[in-house]
């Protein structure tokens, strides 16, 4: 239940912050869905978005400040005993850190990611640069939701049990391997483009099977994650152990995404052809705009997205060829190794 909560959290947020955002900002999908009369711009802007949920929030945060009451506070009352709280929480989490069983756990939290990070974090922006509106992309979050409602609910089922790891590692290679089939896709788009710039129906279709094939596997691996940190999380720590085991989950997603966004400008090969002069370059703004002056364009030879993929992909299997025994000891260690003693606190 706690999982179907979280994952529920998780599309609200996601469908009103992404989703809608880009359908109604977009004076296409406005135009044809929304509108008797076109008009150049969409219903909203990111500035009207932004500053409609701040007046929502202003609003609901003071109606909690006028209708909530709290026990009255009395002077001295209680001081030390929060004081004292906030110390032992950090004492907890630096106890809980050192503990052998978190810092084997926390090695593979901050890795597992990286054979995933080109496809989650450059994909949808090549798709983008291929000519997808990003509004049909976010539309095509739609059709996910059931699935992504349903699959937690599914999976939990067989990671309930002592071995939650197990439905991980049995995931991440059809993981690895749907991104090598996005990186196909991606390649694959272009050709498909219509006039008008518009894409056929089962170019559509073909992705959403895509996304919810590279959906079953992102989310047993999620559930599976989840389940451990249920499992291992002491609950004499309250929610100290578990947002320190999620913290370090996110960490280890952010900092790979990070630097291959960061990469794929510098690992992408392209050729300023048809200038009038020889010698242009096309590796900066400033560079490609030297080559458009001179009656040029910037061609790409070798897209770095797709070095990405292969190499993220390579390091991903080799991840799992080498880590995988380490993945199951940890999940077999006993319930003591998981927990704090309270001596050392």
């Amino acid at each position: 239940m706690h999982l179907l909560v979280i994952a529920s959290d998780r599309l609200q947020g996601f469908f009103l912050g992404n989703v809608l955002l880009l359908a109604l900002e977009s004076a296409d999908f406005c135009n044809q869905y929304l509108r008797t009369d076109p008009q150049p711009r969409g219903i909203v802007t990111l500035k009207s978005f932004l500053f409609f949920w701040g007046i929502v929030f202003l609003i609901t945060t003071t109606l909690v400040f006028i209708f909530k009451r709290e026990k009255p506070h009395v002077p001295g009352e209680d001081d030390d005993e929060e004081s004292e709280g906030i110390v032992l929480a950090y004492k907890q989490l630096y106890r809980i850190v050192t503990l052998k069983s978190v810092k084997s756990f926390m090695a593979i939290l901050l890795t597992v990611k990286i054979g995933f990070a080109a496809t989650d974090s450059v994909t949808t922006l090549k798709l983008i640069e291929s000519g997808i509106p990003k509004e049909r992309l976010a539309l095509l979050a739609v059709p996910m939701i059931p699935l992504q409602i349903i699959l937690p609910w599914i999976i939990s089922k067989y990671t309930a049990g002592p071995k939650p790891l197990s439905v991980f590692l049995k995931a991440m290679p059809f993981r690895l391997f749907t991104g090598i089939l996005f990186a196909y896709y991606v390649y694959w788009t272009p050709s498909q483009k219509m006039e008008g710039d518009s894409f056929p129906i089962y170019y559509y279709i073909l992705l959403i099977m895509l996304f919810a094939f590279n959906q079953v596997a992102v989310y047993s691996m999620y559930v599976a994650i989840m389940s451990m940190h249920a499992r291992v999380s002491d609950p004499a720590m309250g929610g100290t152990y578990m947002t320190l085991l999620n913290t370090v989950t996110n960490l280890g997603g952010n900092w790979p995404s990070t630097l291959v966004l960061w990469l794929v400008d510098p690992l992408t090969w392209k050729a300023c052809l048809g200038a009038s002069d020889t010698g242009h370059d096309c590796d900066s703004k400033r560079q490609i705009d030297q080559c458009t002056a001179a009656g040029g364009t910037c061609h790409t030879d070798i897209d770095g997205y797709y070095i990405e993929v292969i190499v993220c992909t390579i390091i991903g299997f080799l991840w799992l060829k080498l880590r995988h025994q380490e993945m199951r000891r940890i999940q077999d260690l006993p319930e003591g190794d998981w927990k704090v003693r309270s001596s050392n606190l």
